[in-house]
């Protein structure tokens, strides 16, 4: 039973890089090149069209950088490989690649039979790790997810609390009846809002407050 070919999408800023690793793996027996993308933009579109069973990726092209194209890829197709291409493991972007859904990372300047086994390897199902990124992926995993991003970090949590009401449609007398507070206090609350978020009025909070996802809960006016 002959083995179907490692489908591989080479995505490279740089045009002799590329094209010369396209060469090495069309001229070997277990491989072949799907596609190539010269930018991350590229590398999702052709991943979507193509999709291949591993994907090469350069961390630094234009447009889109090689991390979000990878998080990008992966989520969209979790069952394609993307092997991170890089010139030195202790940059921290290899990490966050990995984070992202990379399965690994070789470095540019390794040896051809390195590259060509870390594609195969990825295209197994095996993560391709050096000791540093491996070591602080364990710590990050062990330390738990990290602590979520506080919205507004400026406003007080009585103000933040107020903000989502206001975000959520309810005028001063609705915040007032459901802090159980007085209508002088919600009033002096919203100007302290308005004041360290730097807006005009109402609409304008509202507006931004609705941007950073506040207000979802309900939409109940009174």
């Amino acid at each position: 039973m002959t083995t179907a070919p490692v489908r591989v999408l080479l995505a490279d800023d740089h045009p002799v890089y590329r094209l010369g690793l396209s060469a090495l793996l069309s001229s070997l027996d277990g491989f072949e090149v799907a596609g190539q993308a010269s930018n991350g933009a590229e590398a999702v579109a052709e991943a979507a069209a193509l999709r291949p069973d591993v994907v090469v990726m350069d961390l630094q092209m234009p447009e889109m950088n090689g991390i979000e194209a990878t998080r990008r890829i992966v989520k969209a197709q979790p069952d394609v490989a993307v092997l991170v291409l890089t010139y030195s493991d202790e940059d921290r972007s290899v990490l966050d690649a990995v984070l992202a859904g990379a399965r690994g990372y070789v470095l540019k300047d390794a040896g051809i039979d390195a590259i060509v086994r870390a594609i195969a390897d990825v295209a197994a199902g095996e993560m391709i790790l050096g000791p540093s990124v491996a070591r602080t992926l364990r710590e990050r995993l062990a330390a738990g997810p990290p602590e979520p991003v506080r919205l507004f970090p400026e406003l007080t949590d009585r103000e933040l609390e107020v903000f989502e009401l206001m975000a959520q449609g309810l005028n001063n007398a609705a915040i007032a009846l459901r802090l159980h507070v007085g209508d002088k206090r919600v009033r002096n609350v919203i100007t302290e809002i308005y004041s360290k978020l730097g807006v005009a009025g109402r609409p304008q909070a509202i507006i931004v407050a609705r941007e950073a996802g506040l207000g979802r809960t309900s939409t109940a006016n009174a």
